[in-house]
């Protein structure tokens, strides 16, 4: 299928993003030989700093497969955020749907359409204290498996040094750079023709962030380390610690 055309409105979004972020970031772009020339696919992309979709839309703007993101549907119905976000053909995620695949489908039919939909598997910014990928959600897995459509494993690193996780200035000086490196596709064909179930979904899910996760390793020269920080457990834990002080401070205080 062929790709479809920029359009008016994400050229527009260009003109007012790229003159900025060529101004504070240097680039050290890789892989770019890895994102399909043609046809409907998905970029599963690491997570971490407010303004790295930004980043890295610019990179993928520069290989003429612009990305779709998914965002609330909420802010698709008004004024003029609501009309750039149709414009530029980002993808509206209608989370209030009881059915999980129907939750996704405009991101399915935007796939089949021939689009690249980008998806920040981890669901928000890492919080993994050395900014490595989280676990992931299993969305990208979920539309992978329904289209069978190429995933290509993005790792971004440099815009967190620009504006760091949470924080609310950025450090301008010295300029940072922009490292963005795509990998080959993942191989997800041993799981064509199963179930959608959560097992299948979370071991896919697991798959495809191991990839983005190499290609970080690839970028910082470095190990992740063996288990992904995985925010639920942390939660778990927490909870657990929490009710033991409590219980040895009543024991204390008897």
């Amino acid at each position: 299928m062929p790709r479809r055309r920029i359009g008016f409105w994400y050229r527009f979004a260009a003109v007012l993003c790229k003159p900025p972020l060529v101004v504070l970031i240097k680039r050290d772009w890789r892989g770019m030989e890895n994102i399909p020339a043609e046809g409907g696919f998905i970029t599963a992309v690491n997570h971490n700093s407010h303004i790295d979709p930004f980043a890295y839309a610019h990179y993928q703007y520069n290989t003429g497969r612009v990305p779709r993101f998914l965002a609330k549907s909420g802010l698709f119905k008004k004024g003029f955020v609501g009309a750039a976000m149709r414009g530029t053909g980002q993808i509206p995620v209608y989370r209030e749907s009881t059915d999980a695949l129907s939750a996704f489908r405009a991101a399915i039919d935007a796939v089949e359409r021939g689009e690249c939909v980008a998806f920040y598997p981890e669901g928000t910014i890492t919080r993994d204290p050395d900014q490595w990928p989280m676990t992931g959600k299993t969305g990208a897995a979920r539309v992978a498996l329904q289209t069978r459509c190429p995933v290509i494993p993005v790792a971004q690193w440099g815009a967190n040094e620009l504006l760091p996780p949470y924080a609310k200035k950025p450090s301008l000086l010295p300029r940072k750079t922009h490292h963005v490196l795509a990998g080959p596709p993942v191989d997800l064909t041993r799981f064509y023709g199963k179930d959608m179930t959560q097992d299948v979904l979370k071991e896919a899910t697991e798959v495809i962030m191991a990839a983005i996760t190499r290609q970080l390793e690839e970028i910082r020269g470095e190990k992740a380390p063996e288990t992904p920080y995985d925010p639920r457990q942390v939660r778990i834990e927490q909870r657990r610690r929490t009710r033991v002080q409590s219980g040895l401070e009543e024991e204390s205080g008897k």
